[in-house]
């Protein structure tokens, strides 16, 4: 399939997602904070997040360490409060649109926390959660926006994906991303399933 171009972002990568769950293309740290999901469960739940650290502040190793639980807390105060979590998404997409996974996304990653959608619990049992380097007071850049249409195109090409939302839609009044900078339309535009006979959900963008 040829990757779709959305507007104003140029061509996209060509991603492909193996049969253990990784994306060819994506740079691999293996995270240990992730569990089988459970038996029979069908992915097909795509979570939208944002994340910074330290909140505002964009590069560096941080993040990655975080999911890895290599954080180096000393490093900054805000590191403190980490210090007792342990945490995941499958896949994170820098400001550069450079993409790294963490955990197969046969895997269930623990990025969603409590949550609901549609009447389900527990989202990271049927989900796979993307997180992009950013915060909910500046715009995205081009590069993540490129990179996460490619990745969807790819994950629809291996899972049973129906929608996708955002984690503050899965967890309203306790997480507020991606925030009111990312822009759903456009990312929308790019979101076709022509080739697999299906179209995904969004959030009400009302």
């Amino acid at each position: 399939m040829t990757p779709t171009e959305p507007d104003g972002v140029g061509a996209l990568p060509d991603y492909a997602i193996d049969a253990e769950g990784w994306c060819d293309g994506a740079r691999r740290l293996p995270s240990p904070n992730f569990d089988p999901r459970p038996p029979g469960t069908a992915i097909d739940l795509l979570v939208i997040h944002n994340i910074s650290l330290p909140p505002g502040q964009f590069g560096g190793p941080h993040i990655a360490g975080l999911f890895t639980n290599t954080l180096q807390h000393e490093l900054h105060p805000y590191f403190e409060q980490l210090r007792p979590l342990r945490v995941s998404a499958h896949f994170l997409i820098l400001r550069t649109g450079e993409l790294v996974q963490f955990v197969s996304a046969d895997a269930r990653a623990w990025h969603a926390g409590v949550s609901l959608f549609e009447g389900r619990e527990r989202c990271n049992d049927f989900s796979i959660g993307v997180e992009l380097e950013g915060s909910d007071f500046v715009p995205f850049e081009p590069a993540q926006y490129r990179c996460l249409a490619a990745l969807t195109q790819a994950l629809l090409r291996r899972y049973p994906l129906v929608a996708v939302t955002g984690h503050e839609h899965i967890a309203p009044g306790r997480k507020t991303d991606p925030g009111p900078f990312f822009d759903w339309f456009g990312y929308r535009k790019c979101c076709t399933a022509e080739d697999q006979g299906r179209a995904l959900s969004f959030p009400n963008l009302a």
